[in-house]
């Protein structure tokens, strides 16, 4: 056996460190990924101890954006996609000039060449993939409007910088950089036909070929890929499920960048989004959830390697001028670009806090630019700090709009007053109105209250309101929240664990709290907080195991249904009439019918 094992390694220090120095930061309040930077930070090179392989680290990240990116593709429509394309691309172009010409501004101020203080520019103004999804998904915003829209924010973004790193070798070659290279399909057919491609040359087949690989996707991908995970999903194998997930995801996201020039998570994206049309999608995300979050960790770390503690004793202007540009400067434009769109106050806030941070791409067009010679080293150090320190600032980021959001609505609110023009009101002052009731605690007393609004939770909600109970209903999902109003039932919008959400729903003075959801982690926080806010209240939840019966027992909860029981009791109640002619129960076929209804896709409510 060789003692010299880069890989593992690599993989066991990063990971254990970062558990360790994450559940340090969680222990203090603190973001878990500000523990993996750390790690990151202390297995890197420019600290004593231990280092990591530098050129592994990247590659094992990579892996996780591409599962990351997979992951939202499965839970992303190409309807979706496109219900946000009005504003996700115009707004994502004008972020991007924007962010690029304030980065242009502060490179040919510390007296950069052109061409490096653009890439400089461009390099902080797309954010990271994994740091948006992540604050996304730990909102539970990914599937909410405003969620969507910044997923196709990011989407825009990565076609943008597959275009960038194709340019900018280009502008070298033309520049007269030694390391340039050219496009490789214009290359090729210049030697053919002894045609001499410029950067119009060059952008059209860019834009070719990411149109001829989303092409074949939409028309092939759309039955080859489905096609296949129903005729593996039949050969009853889960493990052979669970890799024909991987090879698809891992697999379509490479041959993309090999043969079409476009980049690993977008390929991967498209994949997902493909296989989101088959009814084994919520399946292949719960395979591929573990592997996805354990890369993502990776990535983390790979991030905190790269960065140099020096330059913030070395460069502590150019430092916080670059970090003013990425937090505050992207985030303003952002935020204004949306109100132009006459969305919701919220909606902006969410959208510029998403995008205040940088990454991957970042690091990529850094790392890029340095080799052509177009960026300075200095301009590298640059970025890698301010991504890092903007991945550190972005809770709090989102945190301040939060706080800011109640102040602007109400400033917002007052402004049409002076005009009341009929015409220009209707569209935005409903949407302001739906984020504005949010905020409005209920008048309900002796009610219950009905968490998440799914498969499961649909049921409850619609047996409660044909019995006359009052009730409401909590849910995230922008859309059920608009329907659940629709048919007159009463909703807040946010995550039950939150404080104020429940303060909303009057838990004090509520006498039952249901927990349809079927995350157990999230259902054992509602749980003990509705405990410790009303000692009386009546909390009956759900679960998929014992031991997560135990656990939300012990956490506040006095009835749990387990699904998996609940069909078992249906069985035996069936058999029991054919063997034994004895007569149902009928609240428990009931109940072993809703059992039966949810448990196929746990994940999914």
């Amino acid at each position: 056996m060789p003692h010299d094992t880069p890989l593992i390694s690599t993989i066991v220090g990063g990971l254990v460190l970062a558990f360790i120095l994450g559940a340090l930061a969680n222990r203090l309040r603190m973001p878990p990924l500000v523990g993996y930077l750390v790690a990151g930070v202390l297995v890197g090179p420019h600290t004593p101890g231990y280092v990591a392989d530098q050129s592994l680290a990247p590659e094992l990240a990579e892996i996780g954006v591409i599962l990351l990116m997979f992951g939202v593709g499965l839970h992303f429509s190409l309807k979706d996609l496109l219900s946000v394309r009005g504003i996700a691309v115009p707004g994502a172009i004008v972020q991007i000039g924007f962010a690029t010409l304030l980065g242009w501004g502060l490179g040919a101020l510390m007296g950069w060449p052109t061409g490096g203080s653009l890439v400089f520019g461009l390099a902080l103004s797309v954010a990271s993939t994994v740091v948006l999804l992540k604050a996304l998904q730990e909102r539970r915003l990914v599937e909410t409007d405003r969620g969507k829209i910044a997923v196709g924010w990011l989407i825009v973004e990565d076609l943008a910088m597959v275009l960038a790193l194709v340019l900018i070798p280009a502008a070298a070659s033309i520049g007269g950089g030694e390391h340039a290279t050219v496009e490789p399909l214009s290359a090729a057919l210049s030697r053919l036909f002894g045609l001499d491609f410029g950067i119009g040359g060059i952008i059209v087949m860019t834009l070719v070929k990411v149109a001829l690989f989303v092409g074949l996707m939409l028309v092939f991908g759309r039955r080859i890929i489905p096609w296949t995970m129903y005729r593996i999903a039949h050969t009853g194998s889960r493990e052979l499920f669970r890799l024909g997930v991987l090879a698809i995801a891992l697999g379509v996201a490479f041959g993309a960048s090999k043969m079409f020039g476009v980049s690993l998570a977008l390929g991967a994206f498209f994949a997902g989004m493909v296989l989101a049309e088959s009814e084994l999608s919520h399946r292949a995300a719960q395979e591929s959830l573990p592997l996805r979050d354990a890369f993502a960790v990776l990535f983390f770390v790979s991030v905190g390697m790269l960065f140099d503690p020096n330059i913030l004793i070395e460069k502590p202007l150019p430092l916080l001028a670059t970090v003013f540009i990425i937090v505050i400067g992207k985030s303003i434009a952002a935020f204004l670009i949306v109100l132009l769109f006459r969305k919701p106050v919220g909606t902006a806030l969410t959208i510029s806090a998403s995008l205040g941070q940088i990454g991957e791409f970042s690091f990529i067009l850094a790392t890029l630019g340095v080799s052509l010679g177009q960026l300075p080293e200095e301009g590298r150090d640059l970025i890698l700090a301010g991504a890092i320190i903007s991945i550190i600032l972005n809770p709090l980021l989102f945190y301040g709009c939060d706080r800011l959001r109640p102040m602007l609505e109400r400033t917002r609110r007052e402004e049409p007053v002076a005009e009341p023009t009929a015409e220009k009101l209707p569209e935005p002052a409903d949407e302001t109105a739906a984020e504005e009731d949010k905020m409005h605690p209920t008048a309900l007393r002796g009610h219950a209250i009905l968490v998440g609004y799914g498969r499961v939770g649909s049921i409850v909600g619609q047996n409660l309101k044909s019995s006359g109970t009052p009730f409401l209903v909590i849910e995230d999902s922008d859309k059920r929240i608009g329907e659940l109003r629709d048919q007159g039932m009463e909703a807040i919008s946010g995550n039950a664990v939150s404080r104020e959400v429940l303060d909303l729903a009057n838990i004090a003075g509520a006498r039952s709290l249901v927990i349809a959801i079927p995350n157990a982690f999230e259902a054992c926080g509602i749980a003990e907080q509705g405990r410790a806010i009303n000692p009386s209240i009546l909390i009956v939840a759900r679960a998929h195991s014992d031991a997560e019966v135990d656990e939300l027992k012990e956490y506040g909860a006095d009835t749990v249904i387990m699904g998996e029981r609940e069909i078992a009791m249906g069985m035996v109640d069936r058999l029991a009439q054919v063997h034994h002619d004895s007569v149902p129960y009928e609240g428990e076929a009931e109940t072993a019918t809703i059992a039966a209804e949810e448990t196929p896709s746990p994940d999914k409510e």
